[in-house]
């Protein structure tokens, strides 16, 4: 009898078992399709963040006045902009490792202050632009500033399109500002009001400072913009940007070619130095037309790729 009633408790105490773990599955059960849809979906699954504004921002040396809480306002807005428009950002990191080893010396040898880069970054985004006005290129020169400044600008040859030499006059027009207005925040200014226009407002509001100045919206936010460029460009990771040296853009060694002669056909031209049209007009964009016509007999340089850089099929 003893050892009947032993078995009976232990087939009961297995049945108990068996019970609670059906219970603890049940309640782990794997939720149906349905029951996944239904559930509430999570909200601010996205971040963005307000920025904190650096006490010492600078253009080229001369301070910006952040205790006045316009200037704040104005700087913290150009910062909030350039650091969420994210695709645009990192194509400027990109193009930046391009285009500023060609600018940046151009810019110490003409006495320029190196800040200077970042106002080719917000006139054009380092591409070769053009403006409803008329300017054209990375430094959106105008017509008859190039010519005034020795560029050749006609339907078959527009310098404003070399950027070494459209970066030449960039510097001579930056330094008049300067010499005329009295400082380099006054000559970035005038790059995009002309000096004229700066003068006449410095007068007009009887002050001596552009950050004191009342502006047009362009011209007004015209050096936030260069000095958020920047301060992101120079500090990418606090701003979110990631990347390696892999994803940038890269300079393409080039050697020059002499011509004092007329081209009758660049497509030839370009096969003779195992390139096509297209890679050399990606060099030699200045050249506006599939020929030169060069009645003058005016000595050029054409920009040709060191061999092994492009793919080039015959």
């Amino acid at each position: 009898m003893k050892t009947i009633k032993n078995i009976l408790a232990a087939i009961g105490l297995i049945c108990v078992s068996g019970l609670f773990i059906f219970a603890v599955q049940a309640e782990e059960k794997v939720p149906s399709d349905k029951e996944v849809v239904e559930k509430p979906k999570l909200i601010n699954d996205y971040n963005v963040y307000a920025l904190s504004v650096p006490d010492d921002l600078n253009f080229a040396g001369e301070e910006v006045p952040l205790e006045d809480p316009d200037i704040l306002e104005r700087m913290d807005r150009e910062l909030l902009v350039n650091t969420y428009w994210q695709s645009n950002g990192l194509l400027m990191f990109k193009r930046a490792e391009k285009y500023f080893p060609i600018i940046e010396p151009i810019l110490k040898k003409n006495g320029v202050p190196e800040d200077f880069k970042y106002l080719a970054v917000i006139e054009s985004g380092l591409t070769n632009a053009v403006s409803p006005a008329g300017a054209r290129g990375v430094w959106q020169i105008m017509p008859a500033t190039g010519r005034e400044n020795g560029l050749e600008v006609n339907k078959n040859v527009d310098e404003r399109y070399n950027l070494e030499m459209a970066t030449e006059v960039a510097c001579k027009y930056l330094l008049k500002s300067k010499e005329q207005l009295g400082s380099w925040t006054l000559a970035a200014a005038a790059y995009n009001a002309g000096n004229a226009g700066i003068s006449r407002r410095l007068k007009e509001q009887g002050v001596s400072n552009y950050y004191d100045l009342l502006l047009g919206e362009e011209t007004g936010r015209y050096l936030f913009r260069i000095v958020a460029l920047k301060e992101i460009l120079n500090n990418p990771k606090q701003y979110g940007f990631n990347f390696t040296s892999q994803d940038l853009y890269k300079t393409i060694p080039t050697y020059k070619v002499e011509v004092d002669t007329a081209v009758s056909d660049f497509t030839k031209f370009a096969q003779r130095y195992g390139i096509n049209y297209k890679i050399l007009k990606i060099h030699n964009p200045w050249l506006r037309e599939p020929k030169l016509n060069n009645a003058s007999r005016k000595t050029y340089f054409i920009e040709i790729p060191k061999e092994g850089y492009y793919s080039v099929k015959p």
